[in-house]
């Protein structure tokens, strides 16, 4: 080819690479293979080094071509990156319009609701359709200079296109006006999915790196790297919120649209009339921040007219016309009162801290765990501390660092007991662990913790004896193992203070019903060390009744899929300690009947399948379990070997690479009949 036909071939590939990276990148679907737009981009690649004066800024190819930096030069905003005031409740937004409303009585408020997700803010300059330059918040008026790092984000465009889009006629013209313009400014946020931070992270503690915090602080440090080599290791994403430059836009969710259109991945977000509407998107987030491939920690409420949004105006560092609405707090800090321990039905002896009852998560909170004594030391924990106070999802609190600078001089340090605080048996630390245990297998608080896990919804499932009324029990002297539970009579519950005739008789009948329990749920309500709810399904599938299982040795316990030494040598103790084949025999002369599903033919046999993504009729756990059912095997990383990708709501980085991999994709449909085939 001539330069001539060269020139207009690299015009071509340019536009089609960009159109699939928009497809991919932006809206999450794709036409073409990643081979495919790989042997594109080659070919681009070999032209433009054919030609070097034909390379341009924007072509796909310079997206990791910066060299490293010696140090970030400054830049001026020329509109303020301003951050957002935050309200925590209802009754803090409503006095928020209370407010608007003092400063513009006569208006109606609309409001434009988006997500606020936990990213690094960023603004990115465009002239004449072209990225030119990208920086940091900063101090709200001056950032560093990130364009090389930020050209490495495959979903910030280094090209503006008209992507088209349902929108007006109107709207369509300025997005074309917009492209010609000189100068516009994109504001949004740089921020890493979940699956690519976990996955970070799994690497940093194979090589006995320590784990990162959170995907934020992840993206805000690989944009602030000085090698754009390293920021495109990261996999990082853009979400644009807003333009900072003023073209006509008349409502905040006009930018969205265009942002949409001008090729941009943005949150769609929704107008509300009112602030009960906010409330509500509000609300849904919340439901569905779970499920979501990224972290969100908050809604983005705006005055949705931009004219009154800036005749509104600015208090301090904050638009008074915009509100960053906040989920309720996963972490917060109080001060601890007091350090007890409890023992756990393991014998594990736990340091919990009291505390100073505070709201965390929608939940009152008073106590949080401090794991050991090492975790103890290691945090320097004192009793009348200011501690910061975490919880994740329903997980117990925990104590995850002390405000040391608030020390007052009166704290107390702590001192692990050495005798069981319930039996006051001399506690041991078994080597190669960080928890001393009670060895006492008679000990009341263990018995009461190993009970409760008998009882519990996953095991018996024995509706109405919980915690407390086994406390009872056990200090009644009417039980002193799980097998006694089913010896309970009517009257024995009413000598208990608090029971009547109808609870005592709702209990026992609860009690009797339970008597017949799959395999699998029995060894799991053993409360076996080591052994949870999918392992104990594993070694029900493996050796189908409890007689095999009492003989098995250790080397046959490890030879089964996920089974390691430490839980096959759990098991084999277990089934040699005479207390326990003492309590497993008084249990079945209690009339336990214990059935085996029925094993099916290992039709799935060899097939190794990995699930990605969140199933709508099932818990991957539970897919896990039936696939291991049908003689399938599980993995949990996609590799040349795996034969079935299940894919659910937002997959993860897993897709990717089974698409270059080869490996066959299924929809959670299509697994679903896969299963229930089995089943006939």
């Amino acid at each position: 080819m001539d330069k001539k036909e060269v020139k207009l071939r690299i015009a071509k590939l340019r536009k089609t690479i960009d159109y699939h990276r928009h497809l991919y990148h932006v809206l999450d679907r794709q036409e073409i293979s990643p081979e495919i737009l790989d042997s594109l981009k080659h070919e681009l690649y070999k032209l433009e080094q054919q030609f070097p004066d034909l390379i341009t800024p924007d072509s796909p190819t310079q997206r990791i071509a910066g060299l490293s930096l010696e140090k970030f030069k400054k830049i001026f905003h020329k509109t303020p990156m301003l951050s957002l005031e935050d309200v925590f409740d209802k009754e803090e937004l409503y006095n928020w319009e209370k407010y608007l409303a003092r400063l513009e009585p006569q208006k109606t408020f609309e409001y434009f609701c988006e997500l606020k997700i936990d990213g690094f803010a960023v603004a990115l300059v465009y002239e004449k359709g072209n990225f030119v330059c990208g920086a940091t918040r900063g101090d709200g008026k001056t950032g560093e200079d990130v364009t090389q790092n930020l050209k490495t984000i495959e979903s910030i465009p280094l090209k503006l296109f008209p992507f088209g889009g349902e929108i007006s006629q109107a709207l369509k013209n300025q997005v074309e006006d917009l492209i010609k313009d000189s100068r516009i400014e994109i504001r949004g946020e740089v921020y890493m999915d979940n699956s690519i931070f976990e996955k970070v992270n799994r690497e940093r503690r194979k090589n006995n790196e320590p784990a990162y915090a959170n995907p934020r602080n992840l993206a805000a440090g690989s944009i602030r790297q000085l090698d754009p080599q390293f920021a495109a290791k990261r996999r990082l994403k853009f979400l644009a919120y807003g333009i900072a430059t003023e073209h006509g836009q008349k409502k905040h969710s006009e930018e969205h649209q265009i942002l949409s259109c001008l090729g941009f991945r943005t949150d769609k977000g929704t107008i509300c009339r009112n602030l009960d509407e906010v409330i509500r998107f509000w609300d849904k987030a919340f439901q569905k921040r779970p499920k979501l491939p990224f972290q969100i920690d908050g809604v983005v409420v705006v005055i949705n007219d931009n004219n009154l949004f800036d005749k509104l105006g600015v208090a301090g560092k904050s638009p008074r016309g915009a509100r960053a609405l906040k989920f309720p707090s996963q972490k917060t800090t109080t001060k601890i009162k007091d350090i007890k321990v409890q023992v756990g039905r393991t014998g594990a002896i736990t340091p919990v801290a009291v505390l100073e009852p505070i709201r965390i998560g929608g939940a009152m909170v008073t106590k949080a765990t401090l794991h050991n004594q090492d975790e103890i030391e290691r945090l320097d924990a004192r009793i009348g501390d200011t501690a910061i106070i975490e919880r994740a999802g329903d997980v117990i609190p925990a104590v995850s660092g002390i405000l040391k600078e608030l020390r007052q001089g009166n704290e107390k340090k702590f001192i692990m007991p050495k005798l069981c605080p319930a039996c006051k048996s001399e506690l041991l630390r078994p080597k190669n662990e960080v928890v001393l245990r009670c060895p006492n297998q008679r000990c009341s608080q263990k018995l009461g913790k190993l009970l409760s896990h008998f009882a519990s919804k996953k095991a018996f499932n024995i509706n109405g004896l919980g915690e407390k009324i086994i406390d009872r029990l056990i200090e009644g002297n009417l039980i002193q193992d799980s097998a006694d539970i089913f010896n309970l009579k009517e009257d024995d519950l009413l000598s208990l203070d608090g029971f009547a005739q109808k609870s005592a008789k709702n209990l026992i009948e609860s009690i009797q019903k339970t008597k017949k329990i799959s395999f699998a749920r029995f060894i799991y309500a053993l409360g076996i060390r080591h052994i949870g709810e999918e392992t104990a399904v594993d070694l029900a599938n493996f050796f189908g009744n409890l007689e095999n299982l009492k003989k098995a040795g250790i080397e046959e316990l490890s030879r089964i899929h996920d089974v390691g030494q430490a839980m096959a040598k759990s098991v084999y103790d277990w089934f040699r300690n005479q207390e326990n084949l003492n309590l497993l025999e008084k249990l079945l002369k209690n009339k336990i009947e214990i059935f085996n599903i029925p094993k099916p033919k290992n039709i799935l046999s060899k097939k190794r399948f990995v699930v990605t993504g969140t199933l709508e009729t099932m818990t991957r756990q539970e897919a896990h379990q039936r696939v291991r059912f049908l003689g399938g095997e599980i993995s949990h990383e996609i590799n040349k070997g795996v034969d079935f990708l299940v894919v659910g709501q937002n997959p993860g980085s897993k897709l990717d690479k089974a698409k270059i991999l080869g490996v066959k994709i299924i929809s959670e449909k299509e697994f679903l009949s896969i299963i229930h085939f089995k089943e006939k």
